[in-house]
């Protein structure tokens, strides 16, 4: 080998990225949920978030406030109730729920190991400070058994552990994986269940696409019933002419027709 090409070599470490030459990677973080209601302990709720993800784990959602604050104002909503969330992230609802008395409460997200420790991080925090109700911590990737990926069974859900109660919290923005959200729901849940969708149309020109979600409900026998639709601040400082828009969070139940 020419001397030259001896330098170049991928042992004399010329490709080698110098020390400090990336920026480190975020860190971890947390982000604090008052309750609204009075009476409750604890009034704080505290959780660790990621310190950047692609899957959008970082962030604290309007979505995921509302829905604490709905689940805390209507919580036969799921006391003595088995709760799925799907998509979790910061997982404040499942935490909420935990508070409310449920029977069961799995809270899920993508099964990367750094979101998932820092969701059972969160669980576990509050745990120390009040009695929750069962839970689970698992990774879950939408359209999968369910049986699977949370009681380790290759077998379809039974209808003793199917749930009362699944929730998508700001995941309708995800237009791809519209069909295998829905028969995760499809599968998993009681016919005398319901889905709380709750959701910010964060790219105010796809509006349309994220309101299609609930016409491809009904192709899984769910029949869309609007809650609620409220303005919040928005999440992020954008156009200020699409402010309105954006400020939106829009509530829904998904209603088994079979």
């Amino acid at each position: 080998m020419a001397k030259e090409e001896e330098d170049l070599s991928l042992e004399s470490g010329i490709f080698e990225e110098p020390e400090n030459f990336r920026p480190p990677p975020p860190k971890s973080h947390f982000a604090t949920y008052e309750r609204k209601i009075s009476n409750v302990n604890p009034k704080t709720i505290t959780m660790k978030l990621v310190g950047n993800s692609p899957l959008w784990g970082h962030l604290l959602w309007n979505a995921g406030i509302y829905t604490a604050d709905y689940i805390d104002k209507h919580p036969n909503l799921v006391k003595n109730k088995r709760v799925l969330e799907l998509g979790a992230a910061a997982a404040l609802p499942s935490l909420i729920c935990s508070l409310n008395n449920a029977s069961e409460v799995v809270a899920t997200d993508y099964p990367d190991p750094d979101l998932i420790s820092h969701i059972e991080y969160s669980f576990k925090e509050l745990e120390n400070q009040t009695k929750l109700s069962n839970y689970k911590v698992k990774g879950y990737i939408w359209g999968n058994n369910v049986n699977e990926s949370i009681y380790g069974s290759k077998d379809s859900l039974p209808d003793n552990l199917k749930f009362d109660l699944i929730i998508l919290s700001d995941l309708v923005f995800n237009h791809t994986e519209h069909h295998k959200l829905l028969t995760t729901c499809r599968n998993s849940l009681k016919s005398n269940g319901k889905c709380l969708v709750v959701f910010s149309p964060h790219r105010p020109k796809l509006l349309q696409d994220d309101l299609n979600f609930f016409e491809t409900c009904k192709e899984y026998q769910f029949k869309p019933e609007k809650i609620e639709m409220i303005n919040m601040k928005p999440m992020f400082e954008e156009d200020e002419e699409t402010a309105e828009i954006r400020s939106r969070v829009y509530a829904y139940f998904l209603i088994p027709e079979w």
